[in-house]
């Protein structure tokens, strides 16, 4: 049996676990990395990546067909298109395996080895890899847990034949017929709209009074209104029940519903997507060899990342929420250099989130109704609808709101609802990572056609004189 020794292994080699190793190498730290499947994780091969690249698919689909049926205000007409989803899904896969080999090649470049298996550990220092040439031993002075989330699975919902995650869907070779969508969060509706797009007939099954619950009422309005307008079905109050086989030649099966009222239904569709949440990948790794702190499901950890046995770290989606690619990433740097000698601590005072539906959602910091609970506040909301930028990309429907400290004007929280606002993200995290004021956002020249205009009429409107409504 093989046997390597380095200063730091990492165990997996998704967003979180590919940076952590990276940066670690560029600071001479003799790193190894252990990945059962492709570079990238979850993220990269079958999930935020391909996600939006058949988002986009979708729109630019949705786009011709909106000109083919006379309907576009652009005057542009055009023959109606035909989708091959299969060649979608080629294209989709061929910037996936582009983004592979990048990271693979980065990885070789800041000098880590990178070990192909499924690691388990032994004992606090040391893990066994099965790899396809048999059994690698790795000892490390120090080990980093990167192993990621997967989908939920329900007990009367198993994946297989036409239950299937958001990782089949993502592969399917032709559009769906009827598609019903168990779970109204992101990524039900980020996929279902993206389907509904394509031609799909699509029903959203959802336990709670609302979609996006994570999110509030006045930001989601926007997307409510889009997936009526994209004939989506949207059942609130609503609990899935199981799979019925109707027995009728062509019928194919159906889910079957429990209504907000308290009555049995049944959803007819070809593919049903269940999308009700991920869970940390902590079984298979020989945890219960090291007995590691939990905090539910998570591997608890501390402000460094630190888990409860030394010389273990853990990052990314097996530590908790929020469970962004983005978390992992600055996880994942900043345990490279805490174990290079660097001082570090995880001090972010905000995290964005996006939510790719039609139209995007942005949040980063505190709600209205977080920021309230800590004392008074200004509120300060700009429409799209005001604003140059947006009417010419037919873009109207939407907002971009601050919340602030009514006392010092500290900016609390910034949300917005639009078309390709998950480009503002950027600003938003940068303003209150450097804890802005309204009068420092207010104060910055937005340049002019633009939608981030909107950020800065939003902290004006805070302040009592914007200027464009």
């Amino acid at each position: 049996m093989k046997e390597i020794s380095c200063k730091l292994l990492v165990i997996g080699a998704g967003p979180g676990g590919y940076v952590c190793a990276i940066r670690a190498g560029q600071l001479g730290v003799d790193t190894v990395i252990v990945e059962a499947g492709k570079p990238g994780g979850t993220c990269l091969n079958v999930g935020c990546i391909p996600s939006k690249a058949l988002i986009h698919a979708a729109e630019e689909f949705e786009k011709v067909a909106h000109m083919a049926g006379g309907k576009s205000p652009l005057g542009i007409a055009v023959s109606a298109p035909v989708l091959d989803l299969g060649k979608t899904v080629a294209w989709k896969d061929g910037i996936v395996s582009r983004l592979n080999s990048g990271v693979a090649g980065l990885l070789k470049k800041a000098g880590v080895k990178t070990v192909h298996g499924w690691a388990t550990f032994r004992d606090g220092k040391t893990v066994e890899v099965e790899t396809e040439t048999g059994s690698q031993v790795i000892r490390a002075e120090t080990i980093v847990i990167a192993t990621g989330s997967a989908p939920v699975e329900l007990p009367f919902l198993p994946f297989g034949g036409p239950v299937i995650s958001s990782t089949e869907a993502l592969a399917l070779s032709a559009v769906p017929k009827k598609l019903a969508v168990v779970g109204g969060g992101y990524i039900g509706l980020e996929l279902g709209m993206a389907f509904a797009k394509m031609g799909a007939e699509v029903t959203v099954v959802e336990a709670l009074p609302r979609v996006l619950a994570q999110y509030d009422a006045e930001l989601t309005r926007p997307v409510v209104k889009r997936l009526a307008a994209l004939g989506i079905e949207v059942m609130t109050g609503a609990k899935a029940k199981g799979l019925s086989t109707q027995g009728q030649a062509g019928k194919g099966d159906a889910l079957l519903v429990e209504t907000a009222d308290g009555k049995n239904a049944k959803v007819s569709a070809d593919k049903i997507l269940v999308t009700v949440g991920r869970k940390p990948v902590t079984e298979g790794w020989g945890l219960d060899q090291i007995d590691l702190d939990r905090t539910g499901k998570f591997i608890r950890i501390d402000d460094q990342c630190r888990s409860s046995m030394r010389g273990i770290f853990a990052i990314g989606d097996v530590t908790g929420e929020p469970m962004l690619a983005h978390r992992a990433m600055a996880q994942g740097e900043m345990v490279a250099e805490i174990v290079a000698g660097h001082k570090r601590n995880w001090d972010k005072r905000a995290i964005p989130a996006v939510c790719f539906t039609d139209p995007e959602l942005v949040t980063v910091g505190l709600s209205p109704e977080e920021a309230k609970a800590q004392g008074e506040i200004k509120i300060g909301l700009f429409p799209f609808a005001a604003n140059g930028r947006a009417m010419t990309k037919l873009g109207e429907d939407g907002f971009v709101r601050v919340v602030a400290r009514a006392d010092n004007h500290l900016v609390l929280g910034i949300q917005a609802v639009g078309q390709g606002v998950s480009e503002l993200a950027a600003a938003f995290g940068l303003a209150l990572e450097m804890g802005a004021r309204l009068e420092d956002i207010a104060g910055t020249v937005h340049a002019h056609p633009t939608q981030g205009e909107g950020f800065q009429e939003a902290a004006l409107k805070a302040l009592g004189h914007a200027l464009h409504i």
